[in-house]
């Protein structure tokens, strides 16, 4: 490949990742999220909780804590749960955590109870941390796993509806108002979600957003019978995409994670009704959102260095990216191959896909962490 035509910007940040340890290292380590991270031009990421220990406790975070300091090699900074265990009941000691922690999430779940949600809000407040929340609506999903949609409905799948995200989010929305809260939606994927969040930063309340790249540039028209089109939110309509687009545009939604969520090939095999729920996402974001946004005139290179780079780090008080750069080939377009991916997982919708923008090289406080 020619490196003709390379340009550098500040090194990418991604808010919303899972690192799978401790837990489940099989899918992925500390240390081979790191590479994919490096890899794909990111300096600093923030695992999500639902691991083995869950980092509810100020003993479990410190699991977590001693394998990034054996192992990272560049800005880890995990959440802390919302609730123990993930469960939804009872809420974690906040000022124990905060100082571990980048924020509070039971990611992989919605905290279903309304008083919970809210007790949660107003200690996470009083802390001055935000809460990340990943919306769902247990009571609305029906056994659903794709898209509640044309595809669903053409070849026999149980569909999630877009009301399981929005009406959570709704309901979250006007708690944050009410608490004063620092509020951040995980993933959104409708239309719904957009305009909520549009009109609450409208009436001045505290929330962030992010999508993702998938929710970007595929739609539930591109699905296929595999388990690399499965994740949780799902691939969602077309007017669906055209509003997160329009989101991004805008200033509604103002940041885009991965969401990296690598699991094994046994796990990945199993088509769309049985494969686990999520995909690899670090080492293809740049460059499918290079390819299909920025030289499609959708948004410009430093709107996309805004929403990958800059505004994360600014909301989630992460360090500038100062002297973390990172650098890719544009000029010339290259296949993406996931077997070729420094993650354990290789599950993505993008395999094959033409893209401009290969990461060359990544720098993290002046040192190259990733060379090509």
């Amino acid at each position: 490949m020619s490196l003709k035509n390379v340009i550098e910007i500040p090194a990418l940040a991604d808010v919303h990742v899972h690192f799978r340890e401790p837990g489940s290292p099989y899918k992925e380590t500390i240390l081979t999220g790191c590479r994919a991270a490096a890899a794909g031009g990111y300096t600093a990421v923030c695992p999500m909780p639902n691991l083995s220990p869950a980092p509810d406790t100020p003993e479990h975070l410190q699991e977590e804590l001693d394998i990034i300091r054996r192992d990272a090699f560049i800005d880890v900074r995990p959440y802390a749960t919302i609730t123990l265990g993930r469960k939804g009941l009872e809420v974690v000691d906040v000022a124990a955590l905060k100082g571990g922690c980048v924020a509070f999430s039971d990611d992989g779940s919605g905290v279903q109870d309304d008083a919970v949600m809210r007790r949660a809000m107003k200690l996470i407040a009083a802390q001055d941390c935000i809460l990340a929340a990943h919306c769902e609506d247990n009571s609305l999903l029906r056994g659903g796993y794709i898209n509640d949609g044309e595809y669903a409905h053409t070849h026999g799948h149980k569909g999630i509806c877009a009301a399981s995200e929005w009406a959570q989010i709704e309901r979250d929305l006007a708690l944050a108002e009410e608490c004063g809260c620092a509020y951040h939606v995980c993933h959104i994927s409708t239309k719904e979600s957009v305009q909520l969040i549009r009109q609450a930063k409208a009436r001045g309340v505290n929330v962030s957003c992010e999508t993702a790249p998938h929710y970007l540039v595929l739609c539930d028209d591109n699905l296929q019978e595999d388990g690399r089109f499965k994740m949780n939110p799902p691939l969602r309509s077309a007017a669906d995409r055209d509003a997160l687009l329009e989101g991004i545009q805008d200033g509604t939604i103002d940041m885009i994670a991965t969401d990296h969520a690598p699991h094994s090939a046994e796990e990945k095999s199993k088509g769309l009704k049985d494969s686990a729920m999520g995909i690899t996402g670090l080492e293809t974001a740049f460059p499918v959102l290079y390819t299909h946004l920025v030289l499609k005139g959708v948004i410009t290179l430093e709107k996309l260095v805004d929403l990958m780079s800059t505004a994360p780090r600014r909301r989630f008080r992460l360090p500038e990216a100062g002297r973390d750069r990172a650098f890719f080939e544009v000029g010339e377009p290259f296949v993406i191959d996931s077997s070729k991916f420094q993650s354990k997982g290789h599950s993505t919708p993008f395999d094959g896909w033409e893209v401009y923008g290969k990461c060359v090289k990544t720098v993290y406080k002046g040192k190259t962490i990733f060379k090509i």
